[in-house]
Order: C-alpha cells, then structure tokens, then sequence
C-alpha cells in the first residue's frame, strides 16, 4: 500500500506500491491509473483505500491526466464533474488539499514550502524532464510566495540509469539539455537517469532539501514498470501540507 511516507514540518509526502488494492491480473493490486485498461471501479476503490491509509479524504485528491509536457496547472479544489486537464504539473496554496502524480517508471516529483503554504505535484519523465516541468513547477510555487530554499523535495521510484537503455542519440540529446541525466546501463549501453536529471534541476534553481527513493521500479516486483510489463498499473505519489505551519 503506502512503501514510503515522509513528513517534515508540516508538509507530507508519500508513496505507494502494487500491494493491498482491488485490481485483477495484469494490474494487481492496487493500480491507482485510470486509463490504462483497468476495470474503473475497481481503481476507485484502490484511490479509496490509498487515501484513507493517509488519512485523506479520496474525494479531495486532485489528479491529473498526464501528457508528457511542462504545463502547470494552480488548483484550490478538485476537478469535481470536469475531466482533468492535461497537464504534467499541479500546484496549490490550500493547505490540506491532497495533490496526486502517477507514474510506473517516470520521476514522480513531491514539492512543498510549509512556511509559504504552498505544494506541487510533478510528473517527470524522459519528455517532461527535458521540456523541463520540474523548474516550470518551482517557478508555479514561486509565484503563490513559496521560496526556494524552504521547498522540500521528494522524488519516488522510478526506472533508474543503470536500467533506463536508450539510443545513444537519445542520450545525447538528453544530456545536452541535462549533463546530470547522461548514465550507463549495467551491461555497459547508454541510458538515462531522469531521476538524477530532476534533482540536479532542483538543486541548480536552490531547493536544498531533497532526498530519492532507492527503489527502482523496473528491478522491483513490488512496483509496477511499464518498460517491463508494458501492460499495468500505475503507482502514485502524494503530498499535501497539514492545516497549519508545524514546526520541524
């Protein structure tokens, strides 16, 4: 269910694995993706159950419905009656409001600033890293009054750099744009590590507090990974500020 929770004055970050949900073969269990072929009603219960094990109210959660792009969206409130927009990013000033990314081997990107009350959500593959979401997210929470140095980040798992083989073209491309993000695969073929490609972003626009999953979801059965199974589920990641500034 929830594999890693972290929370840090105030401000609560948390992710989940395949495990405890409702979903049948190929998505079992907990797939939290609602268009990847999953029975719908079946993924309502496991946004359900996710959110009440953190205590949130489910209907609360803003998703998104992701594209691979920079695109920012500033919410106070879920979506209600109206599809999710497509965007790669949320961001809030309303403390309690529950923001959700979904990835099964992409970067999901955690952000908070507990003294400005401000949160993002961020999804961060190969595309949305180079087309740079993470420092497009920062400069949405910069604007609501948040301030670099205060963010918290948090990144989940992902695919990392020692699994992530791509063309070497590919690479360099990514590289051009993101030196941090060029890796080698385990069996010595060009790979990228998007992972590390988001915290040097981070750390080039002054967040200092950051810390990454170990977890690579591709290596990791308890995870799902679409480079692996191309049919599955989708994890989430989640973060959401308490109702008032708490101290660390």
């Amino acid at each position: 269910m929830i594999r890693e929770h972290d929370s840090v004055g105030g401000a609560h970050f948390a992710f989940t694995d395949r495990w405890g949900g409702v979903s049948a073969a190929p998505y079992e269990e907990l797939n939290l993706g609602g268009a990847v072929g999953d029975d719908p009603a079946a993924v309502r219960a496991n946004r359900e159950l996710a959110a009440k094990s953190l205590g949130l109210d489910p209907g609360l959660v803003v998703w998104m419905n992701q594209v691979h792009g920079r695109e920012v969206a500033v919410v106070d409130g879920p979506w209600g009656d109206a599809p999710a927009p497509a965007v790669d990013a949320v961001v809030t000033a309303r403390r309690g409001l529950p923001l959700a990314v979904l990835t099964a081997d992409c970067t999901p990107v955690l952000l908070a600033d507990p003294v400005a009350g401000v949160a993002g959500a961020a999804h961060a593959g190969r595309p949305g890293m180079v087309a740079g979401v993470v420092p497009a997210t920062v400069e949405a929470m910069i604007a609501l009054g948040a301030v670099p140095a205060r963010i918290i980040a948090r990144t989940g798992p992902a695919v990392c750099g020692r699994c992530y083989e791509v063309p070497a073209a590919m690479r360099a491309d990514v590289a051009a744009v993101e030196p941090a993000a060029r890796a080698e695969t385990s069996w010595g073929t060009p790979a990228v590590d998007v992972t590390a490609g988001v915290h040097a972003q981070l750390e080039a626009l002054g967040v200092r507090d950051r810390k990454a999953s170990p977890v690579c979801t591709l290596e990791s059965g308890d995870h799902y990974s679409y480079r692996r199974d191309r049919t599955t589920g989708r994890l989430a990641g989640y973060v959401w500020l308490g109702a008032g500034r708490e101290e660390t």
